[in-house]
């Protein structure tokens, strides 16, 4: 196996196969893995492989905890010994110092890679929309830009409500490191002047403006220039940092691949096969795109949490549900199976204080609930051979994948930034070889799900 150009960790699943796509599109094979993979395999299994990914939770995860989850993974990729180490964030920013601290994981890597230069972070990713100018973050809702603190979605996020758009002011409340910038002006003119003005920072974090190609390109090329004195350079970010990266590499003759790398084997099914659809997410975006697959001649069933997740009624209810699903994919219509329309539908409380009465906590919640999601997936692949899925909710994914027997996953065609159908691997035959697409909350255009089922591979 050639030396990787680049290793990255995403703190969420959705947000892992995101960078993933940015890199193959660039046409850098990569593969994502759901755990680290050990080097003799990815050697022998996945010898051309240039860029490779760990799908991780750090995200969900309360701060105390996020030592035991990433020292191992730090430990693992420094073994594979790439250029670049990526800590891969979601491009909104998202964390609070109690939950998923992004200045807390800056303070862990600074023990394990201890580089003498600063920590480049860069969270803007021009090809999804989101862009960071002068520090100040902001992020596109359908087609409309908004300051991150004014963002209709993340300003009032459950979980990690975005109230700064300051990226350097949130992040001082998660570290007490200095955090610098290099801004927009900063990175123009040619790469000389560029790496003058990097040379003169003296900030422990530095963070990197991003507002469209030319400056993200800048950016990569200074931040592979640094790799070359400091491998492997470690880096927190958006998928912009694979953007950014790629657009350098494309201007080194050895380093370009021209085209999109996609596999070309393990492609089974076709735009005439039924598609399943299981939601997780109860986004405005989600319900929207569910609303429209309906429109389309989608059949939709509401899924009776409370019973799936009951002790005494879960596996008949289950079963239940598999033979309803089963028959309806017989009939070549495909199927949304979804937990809520919206952040207003009343479900959502109803079956949270159902669970609760349950004993199932709310931090417990969202692993059974994409546990679920993935037995479903195996079961109907078991029994009815559909071979194309779809997974709407960012962490409903990850346990919903871990769930359905998912080694790697590999990009088969892009369908909306962020949110391509992926390939997956697996040693069970019967999950070799899906087709499965991974859509967090916030992405994806209106007719989405109708997308993935018209892909022709």
């Amino acid at each position: 196996m050639h030396s990787l150009l680049l290793a990255f960790y995403g703190d969420d699943f959705t947000g892992s196969t995101d960078a993933m796509e940015m890199l193959a599109l660039q046409g850098y094979r990569t593969v994502l893995f759901l755990d680290p993979p050990d080097p003799e395999e990815l050697r022998l299994n996945y010898p051309d492989v240039d860029c490779i990914g760990i799908a991780g939770i750090s995200r969900s995860l309360p701060t105390e905890e996020l030592e035991a989850e990433l020292a191992p993974i730090f430990e693992r990729l420094l073994n594979y010994n790439p250029t670049v180490i990526h800590y891969k964030i979601c491009s909104t920013f998202d964390s609070t110092p109690e939950l998923g601290s992004i200045g807390r994981v800056l303070d862990i890597g600074k023990r394990y890679f201890p580089q003498k230069q600063i920590t480049p972070v860069l969270a803007g990713a021009p090809p999804l929309a989101r862009y960071t100018v002068f520090g100040q973050h902001f992020a596109a809702v359908s087609d409309v830009i908004h300051r991150l603190d004014r963002h209709p979605i993340m300003s009032v996020h459950p979980a990690t409500p975005m109230d700064e758009a300051d990226l350097r002011v949130h992040l001082s409340k998660q570290t007490d490191r200095s955090i610098g910038l290099m801004s927009v002006l900063e990175l123009e003119g040619n790469d000389k002047e560029v790496w003058e003005r990097f040379s003169q920072k003296q900030d422990s974090i530095l963070l990197f403006d991003s507002l469209n190609q030319t400056d993200t390109t800048a950016s990569g090329k200074l931040l592979w220039k640094l790799a070359q004195t400091t491998a492997p350079l470690f880096i927190v970010g958006s998928s912009g940092v694979e953007y950014a990266l790629a657009k350098a590499w494309d201007l080194i003759p050895e380093l370009n691949r021209r085209s999109p790398n996609y596999p070309n084997d393990n492609k089974v099914s076709s735009e005439a096969a039924p598609l399943l659809v299981l939601s997780g997410s109860a986004s405005e975006i989600t319900r929207k795109q569910i609303e429209v697959a309906v429109r389309e001649g989608f059949v939709s069933i509401q899924l009776p949490i409370e019973e799936l997740l009951h002790p005494a009624s879960g596996e008949a209810e289950l079963h239940n549900l598999l033979n309803t699903a089963e028959t309806i994919l017989a009939e070549g219509r495909d199927l949304i199976l979804y937990t809520a329309k919206g952040p207003h539908d009343p479900s959502i409380v109803e079956t949270k204080a159902r669970l609760k009465s349950l004993g199932i906590s709310k931090d417990k919640s969202g692993q059974l609930l994409g546990q679920l999601l993935g037995r479903i997936m195996k079961g109907i692949a078991t029994r009815n051979g559909t071979r194309r899925f779809v997974v709407a909710g960012g962490d409903t994914s990850g346990y919903a994948t871990r769930e359905l027997g998912v080694t790697a996953l590999e990009i088969a065609a892009p369908i909306s930034p962020g949110a391509p159908l992926n390939i997956c691997y697996s040693s069970d035959s019967t999950v070799n070889g899906i087709e499965l697409a991974l859509k967090g909350g916030q992405l994806g255009q209106e007719d989405y799900f109708v997308r993935v089922k018209q892909e022709s591979l």
